[in-house]
Order: structure tokens, then C-alpha cells, then sequence
């Protein structure tokens, strides 16, 4: 029966391409119908011909990855699995790598784990205005957030505003306690988490305290023109036509924003109708508006929230 026996430096090398979890061989076995034996730091492949050079593509590119200084996840590994079975991309790896946000030596850079978030990490490069619409649990609002720091970094921008429809069920805002931040600070917390899990904290604390990273409640925003800035809105679902209108009106000279929300997450009042619904109807055909829609494969979360997803989206209905 034909083999290969690939050798690396060091069993933790070998590991690391695996994603530290020794059970994806299984994964490749069943994608590849061969063989996969490990020990120390060799893994030998064994099956068709063709079967094992296709395996040993997969780890061709993930040794890339990790020499580039990225993190092997389990969606990382399934995704050039993937590419290996029915390729969309001659270098993975490459493409992947090529996209990957800020990283430092305490911090490891944000890479795309699905083709959705490399279809978003890439259009947010492209255009000025992009709409990631899909589930929760898709990368939506944390790969927003990274696009952000990374311009911030890059100096293509010279602030970051994040927002997102805070007043609900004719809530206002006036008659909840604290200063603006601390108002607005629950609606806006995957921002914040976002933030943090990209920055040490004394950075993240240091670019709220001088307004580089900007809280700017949706409600708050007519009548500025934002220049220079990178603008996160989110939850775009709960706006109304007027809001959204309104918000995208605000963008000036040298500013790229992206618009997150799952259209069927809608909590407006009945017959109130979605801004993001009516943005998506309007603006698909406009220079320098991108739409990407992020299905249940690109969820990165458990597997079972995968499946949870798409139960509901059969059970629903859902056309896209």
C-alpha cells in the first residue's frame, strides 16, 4: 500500500499543526479515506496514491500557517480540509495569512477561520461600507472589531466609533443610570470584549480614555459627519429605516464602516420595519457597498451551535 511519512522537529511542532488535539487525524482519515499513524514527531499516511498527496496538501499548508505565526484551530484545520477536498484557493494558507489582524508577541493575530470571514476580512479591505449579515457565533462583530484596530494601527483611520440601536421598546436613554458610557456600556459589550481580548488592557483602557476608541449611541448621532474613523455598527437588525438612513449619511471623508445583524433577530415593535431589511434591498447595486452572508458552516463556535442553527433555519423557512 503507497505511503508517506512526513517528519517534523519536535512532537510539539507536530501537535501544534493539529491544533494540539491528536483526534484530527481521525478527521483527516474519514476526509481522505486513508490511514494517519502518529508518534513522536512523524506522521505516517497511508491509502490511494492520490488520497495521500491530497493529505499531505493539508499539512503543507498548515505548516505554513504556523510558520507565519498563526494558531491552528479546529475550523482552521476543517477549512484547508476543505480546500483540499473541492478547492476555492490554490494557497490557503496564503490567503489566510495575507488577511490575518494586529498580533503581538503577547497576542496572537486574528486569522479567518471560515471562506465566509475570509470573503469579510477581505471585502472590509476593499470597500468603504460592508454589511456582515448572517447568525450569531459567525465572527461578524469580533472580525469588525480587529478590521477596526488593525486600520487604527495601520493609521488609515485615526479613531474607531462603536455603536448600535441602545434604545429599545421606547426605552430612553436619559432615564438610565450613570454617565453615557456606563448607559450604553451592556449594549456594546461584545465590542468591549472584543477590544480586550485583542489589546493588553492598559492599551484598550488608554484608547477609551482618550477617545480614540469612541462609544457613540445611535440615537446620539444625527447631525455629526465622522472623518478619519473606522465605525462599527451593530445589531444593525434593531434599526429602523430612519436610523439606518440616518447613520450611513454620517460617514465622511477617509472613513470605512462595517454593518453587523441577522435579519431574523429582529426586535423591533411589530410593524416597525428593519433598517437592515430595507439596506438590503436598496443598496446590493451601489460602488463601494459590499453585503457578505455568512451561513451556519461559518459558525465558530461548538459544533452544536452549528446545528442548532440550521435546525431553526429549516424549521423557519429561511430562504438564505
Amino acid at each position: 500500500m503507497p505511503s508517506v511519512t512526513l517528519n517534523y522537529e519536535t512532537p510539539q511542532f507536530l501537535h501544534s499543526l493539529l491544533g494540539d488535539d491528536i483526534t484530527q487525524l481521525r478527521a483527516l482519515q474519514d476526509a481522505f479515506g486513508i490511514r494517519a499513524t502518529s508518534r513522536d514527531g512523524w506522521v505516517k499516511l497511508e491509502g490511494d496514491q492520490k488520497d495521500i498527496e491530497s493529505a499531505k496538501d493539508v499539512f503543507v499548508e498548515l505548516e505554513k500557517v504556523r510558520r507565519n505565526g498563526g494558531d491552528i484551530t479546529p475550523n482552521t484545520f476543517r477549512l484547508i480540509v476543505d480546500n483540499a477536498r473541492q478547492p476555492w484557493s490554490d494557497n490557503p494558507a496564503e490567503n489566510l495569512m495575507e488577511l490575518k489582524l494586529l498580533g503581538t508577541g503577547r497576542k496572537p493575530p486574528v486569522i479567518a477561520k471560515t471562506r465566509g470571514q475570509i470573503e469579510y476580512i477581505r471585502a472590509m479591505k476593499e470597500n468603504e461600507v460592508v454589511f456582515g449579515i448572517g447568525p450569531a457565533g459567525t465572527g461578524k462583530t469580533y472580525l469588525a472589531m480587529a478590521q477596526a484596530l488593525h486600520s487604527l494601527k495601520e493609521k488609515s483611520v485615526q479613531r474607531i466609533v462603536l455603536t448600535r440601536p441602545a434604545v429599545e421598546a421606547g426605552e430612553a436613554l436619559g432615564f438610565l443610570p450613570g454617565d453615557l458610557n456606563e448607559k450604553v456600556a451592556p449594549y456594546l459589550r461584545p465590542l468591549y470584549d472584543a477590544l480586550y481580548e485583542m489589546l493588553e488592557a492598559d492599551e484598550a483602557e488608554k484608547l477609551l480614555e482618550r477617545g480614540i476608541v469612541e462609544i457613540a449611541p445611535l440615537a446620539y448621532m444625527r447631525g455629526r459627519t465622522l472623518k478619519g474613523s473606522f465605525v462599527i455598527l451593530d445589531e444593525a437588525q434593531n434599526t429602523t429605516t430612519e436610523q439606518m438612513l440616518m447613520f450611513l449619511t454620517r460617514l465622511g471623508e477617509g472613513s470605512r464602516c462595517a454593518v453587523t445583524g441577522d435579519p431574523s433577530q429582529v426586535d423591533l415593535r411589530r410593524g416597525v420595519r428593519s433598517g437592515l431589511s430595507e439596506a438590503i434591498q436598496v443598496l446590493p447595486e451601489v460602488k463601494g457597498v459590499r453585503f457578505v452572508r455568512f451561513e451556519p458552516a461559518d459558525v465558530v463556535r461548538l459544533p452544536v451551535v452549528q446545528r442548532i442553527i440550521e435546525a431553526y433555519r429549516v424549521h423557519r423557512g429561511a430562504g438564505d
